[in-house]
């Protein structure tokens, strides 16, 4: 329930009437307010303070509160992605502050609730992370913390290998459609809400010979999977020698995973947004005169972004500020593209007035890839001293390595893809017919980090339960990686077969 004072419900229903009168469209808003303590936890947990336990949740509440506690940062607002969304006010803060809040709270519950790359988000989430804590307990109480928490450990530290944008992608045929649901409704059987149930309703031979027709089907393959699977949490979950308690936390982490994966895919798009409706209500319906000065000083600070860094925020208000003027001016289309005349087009003005309209189809189609590529300009990259920057070894600082527009784009969207992510996917589970697990790595110029990559490959050997080999790019080189379960060895593709096991301090 909201606990707002009398003065901030006031204010709240004025911004709320504001905001509607401009177009924006939000789902009910709850507001609550909450001390700094509490505004540190909720965000340790992702916005959802009935997630289950997790020593990383506690170490990222610690890192929170010392952090405000030392000056270093302060969280002004949080909401979530719900339907009706969630959103904390923290005690302490002027009003001026809880008004910028407030309007901001409404560019996101905006955006949440129009922008396609939200559409298929569990929009009842709280309810739903409220189950997985209980699931998490009921097996923490039974089979121990110890033994629970290790698995998810390893489980977390793979959450990244999903496929963001299946959810996005229909099924070409009602064959794959049957095929999806029969998957779904055979992994189903094996995973029940009252796990002292399982030996009734799954028992442990149903569960053997269900894994057996599996691996023979496969077997009949000519290559299992038949195509590259990106979504390696999935098929660990359906493949891996695995317990019902084990598949349900895979389970878990994955459909969490999968309702954070739009708000990284639209970082830059959404704070952008919200940005910009913060900006627009309060300085032309909400202020008062008194608060202008405390205002810039907030608005100025979140904006700020120094030479070689990156604020999502003043890039996202930025351009679509830019998008507003530049359709409000028709500035954009086959004659603006190919006229040569630089007076002509400083000068440019058709008085279209199509901007606003403009900013919000973008709002409701993009996402930050495709934001960025369609709608990031060379002018605006000058004005925004957008170059790409390399460190200077022998001066200790960031310089400009080059100002030449394609590779700054290039630069920003590769920074963009996958959040900047190595891509890995499964291409054969049955690698040189001994069962082990090859995974690929999609190498695009960057060798991927080698403490990271041997502890996941770890992970996934632990859950695979048989060797778990590793292709991809290290120093300019095709080398595969194999984890046994002992050592790591390091193989150079494409040179005779001389194996080298190496030890983990090697990497």
């Amino acid at each position: 329930m909201a606990n707002l004072t009398p003065e901030l419900e006031k204010w709240r229903l004025k911004i709320l009437k504001v905001a509607e009168g401009y177009g924006l469209d939000m789902f009910e808003t709850i507001f609550e307010m909450i001390t700094y303590d509490q505004i540190n936890q909720f965000a340790a947990y992702g916005g959802f303070p009935v997630r289950y336990p997790h020593w990383r949740f506690g170490m990222e509440y610690e890192q929170l509160s010392k952090s405000y506690e030392y000056g270093l940062s302060k969280i002004y607002e949080m909401v979530v992605n719900t339907d009706p969304c969630y959103a904390y006010l923290m005690e302490g803060n002027r009003m001026v502050d809880q008004k910028l809040v407030m309007a901001h709270v409404y560019g996101h519950c905006d955006f949440f609730k129009n922008n396609q790359w939200f559409a298929p988000t569990n929009r009842k989430m709280m309810d739903q992370m409220a189950n997985h804590a209980t699931r998490i307990r009921r097996y923490t109480d039974r089979y121990g913390v110890d033994v629970v928490e290790d698995f998810v450990d390893k489980i977390l530290s793979m959450e990244n290998l999903i496929d963001r944008y299946s959810p996005y992608i229909k099924k070409s045929s009602e064959k794959e459609r049957q095929d999806e649901e029969a998957k779904r409704s055979e992994v189903s059987l094996l995973r029940v809400n009252r796990d002292y149930m399982d030996e009734y309703i799954n028992p442990q031979e149903f569960v053997d010979h269900q894994r057996k027709r599996q691996a023979e089907e496969a077997s009949r393959s000519m290559k299992f999977p038949a195509e590259p699977e990106r979504d390696i949490l999935q098929f660990l979950m359906h493949y891996a020698p695995l317990k019902n308690w084990q598949q349900d936390i895979i389970s878990i982490i994955r459909d969490e995973a999968y309702y954070f994966a739009p708000q990284g895919m639209t970082k830059i798009m959404n704070e952008g947004w919200a940005s910009y409706w913060h900006s627009k209500i309060m300085t032309q319906d909400i202020l008062s005169d008194s608060e202008i000065i405390d205002f810039a000083d907030a608005h100025s600070g979140t904006m700020a972004m120094a030479p070689g860094g990156f604020n999502p925020y003043k890039v996202g208000i930025e351009l679509f500020r830019d998008i507003e003027d530049r359709w409000n001016k028709g500035r954009f289309g086959k004659e603006w593209n190919e006229c040569d005349d630089i007076q002509a087009k400083a000068n440019w003005d058709l008085k279209l007035g199509l901007g606003r309209e403009k900013i919000f189809e973008v709002r409701r189609n993009f996402n930050d890839v495709t934001f960025i590529d369609e709608f990031l300009t060379e002018d605006f990259c000058v004005r925004n001293k957008m170059f790409v920057y390399k460190f200077n070894k022998r001066t200790g600082q960031y310089e400009v390595d080059t100002r030449d527009f394609g590779q700054v784009k290039k630069q920003f969207l590769f920074q963009l893809t996958n959040f900047g992510q190595p891509i890995i996917q499964v291409e054969d589970a049955n690698f040189e017919n001994r069962g082990e697990l090859l995974l690929t790595h999609r190498f695009e110029g960057i060798d991927m980090q080698p403490n990271y990559m041997v502890e996941t490959l770890k992970n996934v050997q632990v859950i695979w339960g048989r060797p778990v080999n590793l292709a991809t790019v290290q120093d300019q080189q095709p080398k595969l990686y194999r984890f046994d379960g002992k050592e790591i060895h390091e193989i150079a593709i494409g040179q005779p077969p001389s194996e080298s096991a190496v030890s983990d301090s090697e990497h």
